[in-house]
């Protein structure tokens, strides 16, 4: 991944406004960020979502991963020809769909073991490797692992729960 750069174009009070740069192009602050959470964005065809004009769509690496495969995504030249789309592309971690699997996940330090919604395969989840498929899908933008604390956990749990992110962010 090429490094990105950002300017803040206007402020006010705490808000501000600004230009993320990226090798595929500038998208401006705040944002609308379609979802196309298998490098599709459901209902739309690709020359419908160009007409549309969105500067940067979010992929799901959990769902990548399982399905076509990253291999497979890495020998097709990464997520954009995949999708035939050439602007940005931000790819969150995984960490949200690892969550949301409690009942077929193990979290611990050195990362997530659980096993695919699909078929039930068991596969282990690091920061590292988390990062590693981002950067072989070709993403413009990859998110750190993180891990996703659930609503109504107590204040330590939470606490907990950041803390163990920071670790896997710095690593």
């Amino acid at each position: 991944m090429d490094r990105i750069q950002f300017k803040v174009t206007s402020a006010q009070g705490a808000a501000r406004r600004g230009e993320l740069t990226t090798r595929r192009g500038t998208i401006q602050t705040p944002v609308f960020m379609p979802v196309g959470t298998v490098a599709a964005v459901k209902g739309l065809t690709i020359d419908q979502l160009n007409q549309l004009g969105p500067e940067i769509i979010l992929c799901n690496t959990y769902h990548l991963m399982l399905r076509p495969g990253i291999d497979l995504l890495e020998q097709m030249g990464g997520v954009h020809p995949f999708m035939s789309w050439d602007r940005p592309i931000l790819s969150d971690s995984g960490g949200f769909q690892v969550f949301s699997l409690s009942s077929i996940r193990k979290i611990r330090e050195e990362g997530v073991e659980f096993q695919s919604h699909l078929d039930g395969t068991s596969y282990f989840l690091s920061p590292e490797e988390s990062i590693s498929i981002q950067c072989r899908m070709g993403v413009d933008i990859a998110m750190a692992f993180d891990e996703c604390p659930a609503a109504g956990m107590e204040e330590l749990a939470v606490e907990r729960s950041m803390e163990m992110t920071h670790r896997w962010a710095e690593r």
